[in-house]
């Protein structure tokens, strides 16, 4: 605990401080804020393993439960709940009748009061904007860049008044132990998510300068480089010798990308071949089991999602089955009603939101998303972690 408040105060607050600003888009320049935010990784790397494990040995020795810890210092957490009363706040401005999100954001506009609550809607999202549907994949957008879900989810809280959430009083005595621990993990994954984002971005930048020069053709190629290709591009001097070899490489492996989308990994690899691509399976069995990962059982209609791109229509008769959970997916599960989730356990992400939503959860469910199908009728039973399959 001493140790990472020092590296807090001393190392992570003045870099994120820094980093703020992107500066000059010199590819040389960005490469060396890349080196530096790797160099701080590597250390806030320590704490994102420990400190999770420090505060599950701690939840296991006082034998706290679940719903007995606070988590709002988790980011996802902090987020939803600062969205939820911004939404309240809003509710209280706008007509009683809403048709849309364009709407609801226009007729929030059309008002003194209104332009206050999207006002704090642009901090809100500036504040938590580091978030991203897979939080350690900087290939992927984070909140700032693709804010369209986060404003559908605002509507989504604007219009269900009776959204519940669990928010456990924080403990003294040793439930207080376990709760310092749970707050100094939200602490260190606020950090490390912020490291990760300003890191994404440095290389998005690199990319549109790359771009606006002929080496690279669209957004999203850079991610398909090596670091060291990175490197050595930027150490490169034959710009059109460069541009021809880093677009074959981005061509090749996003080809490569595509035929890998069939192929479904067994649970168990050996050795370095790649496995073949496998039909489709499905479970004979009507019961799945998994781990209950938040208490409460629920009937309703399978919805699976391998991303956020299908995430349209969700609501408390949906059962959100998923390949697994990261900070990104918090908005989708304040929508549905119930999550089924293929890897996992009671400290993931997932997990987390779902308690705080008191929506029952199983993570842990292997094969999921190709077991169950859209539309068929389950109940999941969060407290004994099983999945009753009702209809095919």
């Amino acid at each position: 605990v001493r140790d990472f408040h020092r590296d807090d105060r001393q190392h992570f607050q003045p870099a994120l401080a820094a980093l703020h600003d992107l500066g000059n888009r010199d590819p040389a320049q960005l490469l060396a804020q890349i080196d530096s935010i790797l160099v701080l990784l590597k250390r806030a790397t320590y704490y994102s393993i420990l400190a999770p494990l420090s505060a599950a040995l701690r939840q296991v020795i006082f034998r706290t439960k679940d719903t007995e810890i606070d988590n709002s210092l988790t980011p996802e957490v902090a987020a939803l709940r600062s969205l939820a009363q911004l939404a309240n706040d809003a509710r209280r401005v706008l007509p009683t009748s809403l048709e849309s999100t364009k709407s609801v954001f226009a007729q929030l506009a059309a008002t003194d009061r209104g332009r206050e609550i999207l006002q704090r809607f642009d901090e809100l999202l500036a504040r938590y904007g580091y978030l991203s549907e897979v939080g350690t994949d900087i290939a992927i957008p984070t909140w700032r860049e693709q804010p369209e879900y986060v404003r559908k989810l605002f509507v989504q809280f604007v219009e269900n008044e009776d959204l519940e959430r669990n928010e456990p009083q924080r403990r003294k005595g040793k439930k207080g132990l376990v709760q310092a621990r749970v707050d100094l993990k939200g602490r260190v994954t606020e950090v490390y998510s912020q490291l990760l984002a300003h890191l994404r971005w440095r290389f998005v930048a690199l990319e549109q300068v790359w771009i606006a020069l002929g080496l690279l053709e669209s957004q999203g190629d850079i991610f398909f480089l090596e670091f060291e290709e990175v490197r050595q591009a930027i150490a490169g001097t034959d710009s059109q010798k460069l541009s021809s070899q880093l677009k074959d490489l981005v061509a090749q492996r996003r080809s490569q990308l595509e035929k890998d989308r069939d192929l479904d990994a067994p649970f168990l690899v050996y050795g370095k071949f790649p496995p073949a691509p496998l039909a489709s399976s499905a479970s004979s069995t009507p019961l799945l089991k998994g781990i209950g990962a938040s208490p409460g059982r629920v009937t309703g209609c399978v919805k699976v999602l391998r991303n956020l791109q299908g995430a349209a229509a969700l609501d408390r008769e949906t059962i959100l089955v998923v390949p697994y959970t990261d900070s990104g997916w918090a908005p989708l599960l304040a929508r549905a009603g119930g999550l089924i989730a293929e890897v996992g356990g009671r400290l993931s992400h997932g997990a987390i939101v779902a308690r705080e939503y008191g929506l029952p959860a199983v993570m842990d469910i292997h094969n999921a998303t190709v077991i169950l199908k859209d539309g068929q009728k389950v109940e999941i039973d969060g407290q004994l972690g099983t999945v009753q399959i009702l209809s095919d």
